[in-house]
């Protein structure tokens, strides 16, 4: 299906015992795919970046695994491809000195936070209550640096003893701060959930069989839940940051890069006490499929699924259930190629702070080879005037919902078929049709739009 090439399964080894996990259907092809060769000679000597190229490249194969986590810090707005190596350095800099402050706040009021550990069980009450025995955040083992509670509520062994002390000074120190504040409270609730994640996040990975990476997974989304008081922490959000820890060695870019993903996402992740933020692409994902497959969409309306819930997890983590490790990492990279966004960049800056902003950045004229070819599409048609234009994702569930539309309207004959059909395209799926087809539709989608 895919011609000769290099699997690239090999660099996200499996654990051996994980006999189940699907193949990787992405190759590393020879004059398609993005090479650390390629990527070098798009630079000019200052470290001017030419976008429209990679861009281009990316588009028709993805990126090699060797430079993928740099790549993706250009893709996801964390440079401009118009500054210099020295302007990004000190961006980077900057950014690590930050990332640092704010994980040192996190140690000060939490100091499992930075210590090579983690947590999995509650350390405070909905009501601000420190969990003041111990053994609820038994430390089991330092040199493994987890944190996790003992199942039957017993101490192991002495060896114990030292964590248990460490334990019971974190829970004095939380005492001793008397009452806590609405933040604080908040974001220790969150702490349990994340370790509840962190350790059943891609854990058929080699990578995550050493207890340093757990931590630093969950460090970072512990430090986002602080600085994100509106969204917080939700679960997906380790699913959406695990690649970024294996591809980017420092734990401060590697953060960053999270960030920036989540400034395109958090929107899904936002919730009231009457909504989750996703169901507005939801609703526009029953949009397009009325446009596109109108006999679809009244199948599933009749089946009691116009909300489109089925498809919630596509859109919250990006296809991770739906495609193998290794195609939903080139999935993700090839939506964003299509639709980067030269203007980003000095977006998310000014947002931050406009002092900040890197010298020279502002006000360079960008042609529409800056842009990905979905994003052109979008200012072709004038998409995105007096709102936000829809991302690439929603295209490619209506896409996969179309592929299987006939099986859809033959063998649904109630909700739990449909989700029984979906599921059983986990790893059979192929990313670049996937792409494809999602702007085939979109551009079928905004041609139909304009005449209405």
């Amino acid at each position: 299906m895919w011609g000769s090439g290099e699997p690239a399964d090999s660099y996200y080894a499996v654990r051996p015992e994980c006999t189940d996990v699907a193949k990787s259907r992405f190759k590393i092809r020879a004059g398609k795919t993005l090479s650390a060769r390629k990527w070098q000679t798009a630079f000019s000597p200052e470290g001017h970046l030419d976008i429209g190229k990679t861009l281009s490249r990316i588009q028709r194969g993805g990126i090699h695994p060797s430079i993928r986590g740099e790549v993706w810090e250009i893709l996801l707005s964390c440079y401009d491809p118009k500054s210099t190596f020295d302007e990004r350095e000190q961006i980077r800099q900057r950014r690590r000195t930050q990332y640092a402050r704010w994980k040192e706040e996190c140690c000060e009021i939490f100091p499992v936070v930075g210590s090579g550990r983690f947590i999995t069980a509650a350390v405070i009450t909905e009501d601000g209550q420190p969990i003041q025995h111990p053994l609820v955040i038994l430390e089991t083992n330092q040199d493994k640096g987890s944190a996790l509670p003992s199942e039957d509520g017993n101490s192991a062994d002495s060896s114990d003893a030292e964590a248990i002390a460490t334990t019971s000074e974190i829970i004095k120190k939380l005492i001793n701060r008397g009452p806590l504040d609405k933040k604080v409270i908040q974001w220790l609730l969150t702490l349990h959930q994340i370790g509840l994640d962190v350790v059943r996040t891609d854990r058929t990975l080699v990578f995550y069989e050493k207890q340093e990476n757990l931590s630093k997974l969950w460090d970072i989304l512990a430090v986002y839940a602080w600085i994100d008081t509106d969204v917080g922490y939700c679960q997906g959000m380790s699913d959406l940051c695990s690649p970024m820890i294996m591809l980017l060695e420092d734990e401060a870019d590697a953060f960053w890069c999270f960030e920036r993903l989540m400034r395109r996402l958090r929107g899904n992740f936002r919730c009231t006490d009457s909504s989750v933020g996703v169901e507005t692409q939801l609703s526009s994902l029953a949009a397009i499929t009325q446009v596109i497959d109108p006999k679809l969409h009244q199948h599933l309306d009749a089946l009691g699924g116009g909300d489109y819930l089925f498809a919630f997890r596509m859109l919250m983590v990006l296809f991770r259930r739906e495609f193998s490790f290794c195609d939903s990492l080139y999935l993700w990279e090839m939506m964003w190629a299509l639709e980067y966004d030269p203007d980003l960049f000095d977006m998310y800056e000014e947002s931050e702070s406009a002092s900040n902003k890197a010298e020279g950045s502002k006000g360079r004229a960008k042609s529409l080879r800056h842009y990905g070819k979905f994003e052109r599409e979008n200012m072709k048609n004038g998409a995105g005037n007096s709102e936000a234009p829809l991302p690439i994702s929603v295209f490619l569930v209506a896409s996969v919902l179309k592929n299987k539309s006939a099986k859809l309207l033959t063998e649904a004959r109630g909700l739990d078929d449909v989700v029984k059909i979906l599921n059983d395209m986990t790893g059979n799926l192929d990313a670049k049709k996937a792409c494809s087809s999602a702007m085939k539709l979109h551009k079928k989608y905004l041609k139909k739009a304009k005449k209405t």
